[in-house]
């Protein structure tokens, strides 16, 4: 039987959020695969573990990957473990998930540190729906393209950032969002000197154009304001009527209908079609 992949999160900046239950996995694994075992061995010192470690990371998904499977389908159990946070959430892991998903080897996600779930939690931005974006593109383009289909975006939306790219990115989506947009702004989650500040995108790009970023970010942009629909008028309700009945209804049905969909009163708009028949009928020949 083939062994199972498990994704064992690991703490975004304070060791005291590793649990017993990822610290057992790690222990229990056959091997570990590591983004960066120089980090991961820092890790395992900690937790007094030794294990055989091999690298996965974005460079490598194809070999890294082939060579993680074959050892998962030997019947060898791996703990997949990325420098900081939950493996698969904007990691290449997510490629060695889908593979073991569809070579029927089992998954097995282990609930932990993931820096999307904690700033979200904090940023005081509305939670109940949000579009997480990652890691904006380093190319002009499809950075544009990314930022022109959010425009219109309602839900919350998070994206990680680097600190020497911060600037750019703020200039970007203060350009995209509007100046007084508000954002919170997520620096060294759960570390020494964990930040967190609410404020605009304007009011950051201004600030870090003249402040150097320190730390990794996580920006919690609010969503766009709904669009207010217009309320139908009784000429609007008159126009569906007139389609309704080209389309074979009676008088009244169509009334109905047209009452019914626009929200209208069914009585103002009938007295209103029944005015404007009238008005279109021939007059009465004179005796």
């Amino acid at each position: 039987m083939a062994g199972t992949l498990y994704l064992v999160p690991t703490p975004i900046g304070n060791l005291g959020d590793i649990s017993k239950r990822m610290a057992e996995t790690l222990a229990q694994a056959d091997f570990i695969a590591a983004e960066d075992t120089r980090v991961t061995v820092k890790l395992l010192n900690h937790l007094g573990l030794k294990k055989p470690m091999v690298t996965y990371h974005r460079h490598n998904t194809e070999t890294g990957g082939q060579a993680v499977i074959d050892r998962l389908a030997a019947g060898e159990s791996c703990a997949l473990v990325t420098d900081a946070g939950t493996p698969a959430i904007s990691d290449p892991g997510e490629e060695l998930v889908t593979r073991c998903a569809a070579l029927g080897i089992p998954v097995c996600a282990i609930p932990g540190p993931c820096a999307l779930v904690t700033a979200l939690a904090a940023s005081g931005q509305p939670t109940g729906r949000f579009t997480f974006e990652g890691f904006l593109a380093m190319n002009k383009k499809n950075r544009r393209a990314h930022l022109d289909s959010l425009r219109r975006e309602e839900r919350t939306m998070v994206f990680y950032e680097a600190p020497h790219k911060l600037a750019a990115t703020l200039q970007d989506l203060a350009g995209t969002f509007g100046l007084h947009r508000p954002l919170t702004l997520c620096r060294e989650l759960t570390k020494l000197h964990e930040e967190i500040r609410r404020t605009t995108l304007g009011e950051a790009a201004a600030w870090y154009q003249e402040n150097t970023p320190k730390g990794e970010f996580v920006l919690v942009v609010q969503g766009a304001e709904p669009l207010q629909e217009q309320e139908a008028t009784l000429e609007d309700g008159l126009r569906m009527v007139d389609r309704l009945r080209g389309e074979g209804l009676s008088l009244r049905d169509a009334v109905k209908q047209a009452a019914k969909e626009l929200g209208l009163s069914r009585n103002q708009l009938y007295d209103l079609a029944v005015g404007k028949r009238d008005q279109s009928s021939p007059p009465a020949e004179e005796g």
